[in-house]
């Protein structure tokens, strides 16, 4: 993905209210930030932020936190805060590996992964959002039943994930090639802009669901 810079971005981003400079602070101390006991859903790689948003929106009794790497794309996301006055959604600027200097043990119930970038040169993988190592990261930080939600038009970085996910210890809970077309995993469904853009030009998207929970 090409990203065009948009000066003054990164000034902006350290300035803003709903961004949350030096996070490193609040390790352990989230549901202090917040205010509350809600469970603290987090997107990493959120893009320009329309799906964290919406479901900030439809769930008031959750708290959500975005992760962006690039200043430009989280001033995008920035803009679609405008008037909302929204109290349980802030946002991070910084590198997904991360996450473990961020938050601590138990301390996330969700983690949404959409439309990663896929790394497709081999010597990359490990950067890949849904690789072992990155899920290695995501079981330090979520709660014994956390769950991780990922989807992707990617079939290759897909079915990379099917290999990587049950290697790091977990389970697929759930798992669709067609998203749109699951009337079980669609329920409730909130697209991003690039899942709309994509399933519009006829892509199927891909999903899946990993949990840790011991499989009887």
């Amino acid at each position: 993905m090409r990203l065009r810079n948009i000066k003054g971005s990164r000034e902006a981003i350290e300035i803003n209210e709903y961004v949350i400079n030096n996070p490193e602070d609040m390790k352990g101390k989230w549901k202090l930030f917040f205010g509350n006991s809600n469970p603290i859903h987090i997107e990493v790689g959120m893009g320009k932020g329309r799906f964290i948003t919406a479901l900030s929106m439809l769930n008031p009794d959750i708290n959500y936190i975005g992760i962006e790497k690039y200043s430009s794309v989280l001033y995008r996301a920035l803009e679609k805060m405008d008037g909302l006055k929204l109290t349980n959604l802030y946002f991070i600027r910084m590198d997904a590996e991360d996450i473990c200097d961020v938050f601590e043990r138990n301390e996330i119930s969700k983690i949404y992964l959409n439309f990663s970038d896929p790394w497709p040169k081999d010597r990359h993988a490990k950067r890949r959002l849904t690789s072992k190592n990155f899920f290695e990261r995501y079981d330090k930080i979520l709660i014994p039943e956390g769950k991780v939600e990922f989807k992707t038009d990617n079939n290759d970085l897909f079915e990379f994930s099917l290999e990587q996910i049950p290697e790091a210890g977990w389970n697929l809970a759930a798992v669709t090639r067609d998203l749109h077309n699951d009337e079980a995993m669609n329920i409730g469904n909130v697209m991003t802009e690039y899942e709309e853009k994509f399933s519009s030009a006829g892509n199927p998207i891909n999903k899946l669901i990993a949990d840790r929970a011991v499989k009887l």
